[in-house]
């Protein structure tokens, strides 16, 4: 029974770390052990004439969409025009090849090459010259390395040609930088009659938002009536974001969200073998593309029929993949126009702010499986950081509660291991004079245990009944971006990358080596030995974790050993 008991915590024990480690490769970037890599993306050349592929919907002679993704044919051949909007938390570039967004710059979030593993020791002591990096403001939509963008235009219900993401629009002049004492600017393109209709579009921004407002006026310029749509959509590489242009995700990939579906997300393999399953229309909801920390979002908040798309566009090089709606306007007669309002979201994954955007906004910070205990933990860690006014001891401080709540949980499981740990010598002796009668030795120490008031599998189901608390936390951790750049303590600047000098790790993997030493001792030496090789083992991946990932573990260890300890104490067991 104790040999099942070991097996059954080392098993939890190493499945947890496992995880730990996947979740992390995948959040830098790196191929998952249980699913293939993503295909790298090719060097994407910049372009004044912009990408001619699109994957909007295929316009049906019956006025339908369905969501197949097409060519529109080679774009203008003139000069497109680069607008840089500057406001004090974005700095955007707006393309006049069909209005699109081509770049985004968020000001308040900046990022570095981050050094190699053991740069930082090296320049401590001098075999190697520290070199000053300037950080950069984060960049999410790039159109010109990552094929990432964000694009509006119409198609005809009946399949007339309406201005689209290709056609080449005036810029009309104007403000470019949101000024001292301004609450808001514009920006304002036209495009020429195609089929007929005149598009508009105009962009406002506003003094410290995320979101850009994108206003389309639709203009039946002809001579017959016109039942346009206009279509929003977001189109990007299949290749999960680096260090330097932001974080990747465990998750990384379009978003669909409607009252009625709810939240759904698509991988871009599921894209690639044709396997989307989602709402088709709707009466309300929200696109995404969803990445580590940031995510972009179209959105319109008056509710009306809409419909939703997924897809792969279709020749483009290197792949891209599209997530967008379409919206049916009124039937324009001639010289008649008609206004509808769009919002462009561009940055972090703030939960409140994005809950207050749309509903289920917030559901783009993903806590994977662990969602209903991480959402609130994070409440509870946002009012201890209010509280504290600090990232690093808001982690220590919820650790500190988490442990409090379990505390007679953890006591049960503790007094199980002390007991199990003063009748180890008894266990020991009767192995010894038992080895060579398997039957008879377990026989034995069923009756010892018995004679003792032990259970050998007491210890297992209070750390079963936690895990879940724990790896909720983790994710919790892992996905707030109010971690990125948030000092705790002297050398840890930024709790969202590792240690510098590995301090926090060391500490960890010395703390973890103290629970194994107040843990009873195996009578088998193999699993002794295991017991005392396994937290050296895996210690390596905590010296590569953010650090305040290390921070909250080594916190409960700590808590954890002084638990132990005491109780160990008022057992009489020797520690």
């Amino acid at each position: 029974m104790t040999d099942i008991r070991r097996t059954v915590l080392w098993v939890v024990f190493t499945m947890s770390l496992v995880l730990l480690w996947d979740g992390w490769q995948k959040h830098n970037g790196h191929p998952s052990m249980f699913s293939p890599a993503a295909p790298k993306a090719a060097a994407v050349a910049a372009s004044g004439n912009g990408n001619t592929a699109t994957g909007l919907p295929t316009p049906m002679a019956n006025g339908a969409t369905t969501p197949a993704a097409i060519a529109t044919g080679a774009a203008p051949t003139l000069q497109a025009e680069k607008v840089l909007v500057k406001t004090d938390v974005l700095n955007v570039t707006l393309d006049s090849l069909g209005g699109d967004v081509s770049r985004v710059e968020l000001l308040n979030y900046l990022d570095a090459p981050e050094p190699g593993l053991f740069d930082p020791l090296m320049e401590l002591v001098g075999l190697k010259q520290k070199h000053a990096v300037q950080q950069q403001p984060i960049v999410l939509l790039d159109a010109a390395t990552r094929s990432y963008k964000a694009q509006s235009g119409l198609l005809g219900s009946k399949g007339e040609q309406l201005p689209t993401h290709n056609t080449l629009m005036t810029v009309v002049p104007g403000e470019r930088t949101l000024k001292d004492g301004m609450a808001e600017l514009t920006v304002r393109m036209e495009s020429p009659e195609v089929g007929g209709v005149k598009l508009v579009k105009t962009f406002t921004f506003k003094r410290g938002d995320y979101v850009i407002g994108v206003r389309h006026e639709v203009i039946n310029a002809g001579a017959a009536a016109v039942t346009p749509q206009v279509y929003v959509q977001l189109v990007r590489d299949g290749v999960s974001a680096s260090k330097g242009s932001g974080f990747s995700s465990t998750f990384t990939g379009p978003a669909v969200y409607s009252d009625t579906a709810k939240f759904h997300k698509v991988e871009f393999k599921d894209i690639d073998k044709d396997k989307v399953d989602v709402e088709k229309t709707a009466a309300n909801g929200w696109v995404a593309m969803v990445q580590h920390y940031f995510a972009s979002a179209w959105l319109h908040d008056e509710a009306g029929q809409r419909e939703f798309f997924v897809n792969k566009v279709k020749g483009a090089a290197p792949d891209q993949y599209a997530v967008g709606m379409v919206f049916t306007m009124p039937t324009l007669a001639p010289g008649a126009s008609q206004i509808r309002d769009d919002q462009l979201f561009v940055g972090p994954q703030e939960e409140k702010k994005l809950a207050a955007l749309a509903p289920g906004l917030e559901l783009v910070k993903d806590y994977g499986i662990f969602a209903i205990l991480a959402k609130p933990l994070f409440w509870l860690l946002e009012k201890l950081h209010n509280y504290l006014g600090n990232w690093g001891w808001a982690i220590i401080a919820l650790v500190v509660l988490l442990k409090a709540a379990f505390y007679w949980l953890n006591a049960s499981a503790y007094r199980s291991m002390a007991k199990m740990k003063a009748v180890g010598p008894k266990i020991q002796a009767m192995r010894e004079r038992l080895k060579d009668k398997p039957q008879e030795m377990q026989q034995e120490m069923m009756r010892i245990y018995k004679e003792e008031k032990v259970n050998p599998v007491g210890g297992c189901l209070p750390i079963f009944l936690q895990m879940p608390f724990f790896m909720g936390l983790y994710w919790v951790l892992l996905s707030t971006v109010e971690m990125r750049g948030a000092p705790w303590l002297g050398w840890i600047t930024d709790l969202s990358a590792k240690d510098p000098y590995f301090i926090l790790p060391i500490l960890m993997t010395l703390s973890s080596l103290a629970q194994v030493a107040l843990n009873p001792k195996s009578p088998d030496p193999v699993q002794a030995k295991m017991m005392w090789f396994m937290p050296l083992a895996f210690s390596f991946m905590f010296f590569v974790f953010p650090s305040g990932l290390v921070l909250y573990w080594l916190t409960n260890n700590i808590l954890s050993i002084a638990q132990q300890w005491m109780i160990n104490k008022q057992l009489g067991v020797q520690n």
